[in-house]
C-alpha cells in the first residue's frame, strides 16, 4: 500500500506517526493510498523548517523571486496532464475538468509572477518642508493554509503564490481524501528552485487544524471549506490573534428571466449544477424561474439533457461527469434526495436509480444527475449545501421576489442571472447581497488578478482570496516619513549600465 507522508524542508519526511487514513479510487471504491495523520513532531518540524527559511526568503528580491515563481509555472505547464490524472484518480472528477482545475490555479501562479509589481506601494514628496513619506508592504512570516477536497490543486493554488511571492513561508494542510497533488507540486516546487522550508506540507485532520491555529508561530491562516467548519477556524484562530480568511459554504441561484434563451440556459445550467458532480463551492444548486411558463420550458428541457448525461470513471474522455468523493459523501447526498422527497418537492429526475454496470467499477461511488421541482425555501434542500449533482427548482412569480429569495439566504457566495434585459441585469447586479454575480455567466469565478469571495455565512475575514485582496492579506503595511539633514554633496561618473539584482 503506497503510504503518502509530509514534505518539510524541502523533501518527502517519514512520521513517526503510526495512524494513517485510507485514499480511495472513487471509480471503483478501492483503497489505493494511505495518507499520515501527522504528529506533534511532525508539524513543529515543518514550522521550524518554514521560520528557519523566511529571513532569507523575505529578504530575497521580489524579482529573484518572480523568476522561480516563473519556472514554477512553466513546470506545472508542462505536468498538466500527469497532475490532471492524480486529480481525477483520487477525487474522482473527468480528467477535463481536472485539466481546468489546474489552469484556473495556474493562473493564480501567473499573477503571482508579477510580485515586483504587485509589491509597489505609493511615496509622496515634501509632506512637509523637505520631508518625503512612502510606504512598505512586508511580509507576515510563516503563514499556512487549508484546503478542501473538491480542488485539490486548484484552491491550494489560490494561497501559496501569492504568500510566497510576497516573502512569506508556507505550510499547507490538503485534505486528506486527495492528498497526492499537493505532493506532485511539491516536487515541481523543488525543481522550480524554491529553497527548502519555503514550502512545506502536513497531513492530517482536525487535530493539524487546531495545532496550525493555536501555533504562536503562524500569524495568518486562509482556509476553504464548509461554513461551520470556517466559522470554527475564523473565531479560533481571531482568539489567538491571527489574521484569518475562511471561506464557507454556498448555496448559488440562477435566476432566469421570461427573456432568456432557454436553450443557452439550459446547456449553462447543466455545466454549473452537475461538472464534478456537484462539487464545487460555485456550483449552481437552485435555478429560480421567473413565472410558470420558463420554468416549464427549462424543466421539459433538463429532463431531456438529464437523459442523455454521461455519469462514467473520470478517465472516459466523453464523460460528463464522474463518481463522488466517497462512500459517506454518496451516502449524504442520498439521504437529501431522500429528505426532498419527503419534504414535498416534486422528485422530477431522481439520480439514485442510476447504477454503474461497467466492470470494475460496480462499487465505484455513483450518482446520477437529479432534478426536485416546487421547491419551498422552508426545505432541507433548499437550505443547506448538498455539494451533489442536485439542482432544486424554486418558482418565482416577479423579479422582486427571486432578488428577495438570494438575499434572505443564509449564503452569499454565487449568483448569475440569465436575461437579455440590461436593465433587469444591472439592476440585479447593483442590488443583489452575494459576493460573485454573473450576468449570463453561470460559474461567475473571478480571474486571478481580480479576488475570489463571497459575503454572509460563506466568508470570515475582511480579506477576499488572491488577486490584490490575497496581496493586502499576506503582507502588513508600514509607513516611512523621512527627513534628511542638509549635508555635503558628493558625485562621481559612472560608465557602466546600472543592473539590480
Amino acid at each position: 500500500m503506497n503510504k503518502i507522508h509530509n514534505f518539510i524542508n524541502g523533501k518527502i519526511v517519514e512520521s513517526e506517526s503510526k495512524e494513517f487514513s485510507p485514499v480511495f479510487n472513487p471509480a471503483t471504491g478501492e483503497v489505493i493510498a494511505e495518507v499520515v495523520q501527522s504528529t506533534e513532531a511532525d508539524i513543529e518540524a515543518a514550522v521550524a523548517a518554514a521560520k528557519a527559511a523566511f529571513p532569507a526568503w523575505a529578504n530575497t528580491s521580489p524579482l529573484k523571486r518572480s523568476r522561480i515563481m516563473n519556472k514554477f509555472r512553466q513546470l506545472l505547464e508542462d505536468n498538466l496532464d500527469e497532475l490532471a490524472a492524480i486529480i481525477s484518480r483520487e477525487h474522482g472528477k473527468v480528467e477535463s475538468d481536472a485539466k481546468g482545475e489546474v489552469i484556473r490555479g495556474l493562473e493564480v501562479v501567473e499573477f503571482a509572477c508579477g510580485g515586483p509589481n504587485l509589491l509597489k506601494t505609493d511615496m509622496t514628496e515634501n509632506v512637509g518642508t523637505s520631508i518625503d513619506s512612502h510606504a512598505l508592504r512586508q511580509p507576515l512570516g510563516v503563514v499556512a493554509g487549508i484546503t478542501p477536497f473538491n480542488f485539490p490543486a486548484m484552491v491550494p493554488m489560490w494561497m501559496f503564490p501569492v504568500a510566497l511571492a510576497c516573502g512569506n513561508t508556507f505550510i499547507l494542510k490538503p485534505s486528506e481524501r486527495d492528498p497526492s497533488a499537493t505532493l506532485f507540486y511539491a516536487d515541481l516546487i523543488n525543481q522550480a528552485g524554491f529553497p527548502p522550508g519555503v514550502f512545506n506540507i502536513v497531513h492530517g485532520g482536525k487535530h493539524v487544524v487546531d495545532a496550525l491555529i493555536e501555533h504562536q508561530d503562524i500569524p495568518a491562516l486562509s482556509f476553504v471549506g464548509s461554513t461551520p467548519i470556517a466559522k470554527y477556524i475564523y473565531e479560533r484562530g481571531a482568539s489567538f490573534g491571527k489574521r484569518v480568511q475562511a471561506l464557507g459554504g454556498a448555496k448559488n441561484h440562477m435566476v432566469v428571466m421570461p427573456d432568456a434563451d432557454v436553450e443557452k440556459t439550459v446547456s449553462a445550467l447543466m455545466g454549473a449544477a452537475y461538472g464534478s458532480a456537484g462539487e464545487r463551492c460555485m456550483a449552481i444548486s437552485v435555478v429560480v424561474p421567473v413565472g410558470d411558463e420558463i420554468a416549464e420550458k427549462l424543466k421539459t428541457r433538463l429532463v431531456e439533457e438529464l437523459a442523455k448525461l454521461k455519469v462514467a470513471p473520470g478517465t472516459d474522455a466523453d464523460a460528463d461527469m464522474g463518481p463522488l468523493v466517497t462512500k459517506a459523501h454518496l451516502d449524504k447526498v442520498s439521504g437529501y434526495i431522500a429528505k426532498g422527497a419527503e419534504e414535498g418537492a416534486d422528485l422530477v429526475v431522481d439520480g439514485r436509480e442510476f447504477a454503474m454496470t461497467r466492470e470494475g467499477y460496480e462499487n465505484g461511488f455513483f450518482i446520477g444527475g437529479t432534478l426536485f421541482d416546487n421547491v419551498t425555501t422552508d426545505m432541507t434542500i433548499y437550505k443547506e449545501e448538498i455539494f451533489g449533482p442536485v439542482l432544486a427548482m424554486v418558482r418565482a412569480k416577479s423579479f422582486d421576489e427571486a432578488v428577495q429569495m438570494i438575499n434572505d439566504h443564509e449564503f452569499g457566495n454565487g449568483t448569475a442571472i440569465f436575461t437579455r434585459d440590461g436593465d433587469a441585469a444591472r439592476t440585479f447586479t447593483n442590488v443583489i447581497q452575494v459576493g460573485m454575480v454573473g450576468v449570463n455567466v453561470p460559474i461567475p469565478v473571478p480571474m486571478a488578478f481580480h479576488s475570489f469571495g463571497g459575503w454572509k455565512a460563506s466568508l470570515f475575514g475582511d480579506h477576499h482570496m488572491h488577486g490584490a485582496e490575497g496581496v493586502r492579506f499576506y503582507t502588513k503595511l508600514k509607513t516611512v516619513t523621512t527627513r534628511w539633514p542638509t549635508g555635503i554633496r558628493e558625485g562621481g561618473s559612472e560608465f557602466v549600465m546600472p543592473t539590480m539584482d
